[in-house]
């Protein structure tokens, strides 16, 4: 592999329900799940990659939930720093001022680079207000938001991520899944020239075609490589978007920044 990928965006979590509308009863171990996950990457070419957690864990005790799987994703990081060395974490919009005192542990206990927001499993819609209130708190930290748009669900729609870009226009903020469908591909050009602050992962794109006409218009420094890889068993394989993108005829230096060098500056990764 001629560059040092970093891949923005694995899911530690089981996702098997989620998928299948069926409980399942038991889950992988860690240490299984970390061994199945560090081959996956290194079968595929990844060496790097940020790690948050599933957002569909169970909040039956609300805020103590959530502290677990922001002490989980942490741990996982610290368990193999150089594979994974930007844990994200999840404070949720339904907690309200309540998730503030969360937030600044993620950030000065935790040492956590960013919190993520997936409205189709938060029970919100990403145009909530406390959305931009804890974008606010997140940027004052020093922490990356990181804003899911499958551009399927009406509640991460991408105009609504357009919002929260706007209120905060110096601000960087890394936005994934807005390639998922052909009508999401092509708003995520529209979103992107309003909001220059706006960052696109790769994830759930089909082709590459998409991605490297968006990377001509905008210049690489708007995309980082990113593959929504969840947790074994249903995480199988790097996507197939990182062979494609070898393949373009973009520069070197552009799929270098791609690759790694966007994620890493994003990141703080040196």
């Amino acid at each position: 592999m001629p560059f040092d990928v970093f891949d923005c965006h694995h899911h530690v979590g089981d996702v098997r329900e989620f998928l299948s509308g069926e409980h399942v009863d038991g889950g992988v171990a860690e240490d299984e799940e970390l061994q199945a996950r560090v081959s996956i990457m290194e079968g595929g070419g990844v060496r790097q990659a940020a790690v948050i957690p599933g957002h569909g864990y169970q909040r039956t005790r609300g805020l103590a939930d959530t502290r677990r799987v922001n002490d989980r994703i942490a741990a996982y990081r610290d368990a193999s720093p150089d594979r994974f060395p930007v844990a994200i974490g999840i404070v949720e919009p339904l907690y309200a001022a309540d998730g503030y005192a969360e937030l600044d542990r993620c950030a000065t206990e935790l040492g956590l680079r960013g919190i993520s927001f997936h409205a189709r499993f938060q029970g919100v819609s990403m145009d909530n207000p406390w959305v931009r209130y804890y974008v606010g708190r997140i940027i004052e930290l020093g922490m990356v938001p990181v804003l899911h748009a499958l551009t399927e669900a009406a509640d991460e729609a991408l105009w609504k991520t357009a919002l929260v870009a706007r209120t905060y226009p110096g601000t960087p903020m890394l936005v994934l899944d807005a390639f998922s469908s052909f009508e999401g591909t092509k708003e995520a050009s529209q979103v992107a020239e309003a909001c220059p602050n706006l960052l696109f992962d790769t994830s759930l794109s089909y082709n590459v075609d998409f991605i490297e006409a968006f990377i001509r218009r905008f210049g690489a420094e708007r995309v980082l490589f990113g593959t929504d890889l969840y947790s074994a068993p249903v995480g199988r394989r790097i996507s197939h978007i990182l062979g494609q993108l070898l393949d373009t005829d973009l520069p070197d230096a552009d799929k270098a920044k791609v690759l790694g060098g966007n994620a890493r500056a994003l990141f703080g990764v040196h």
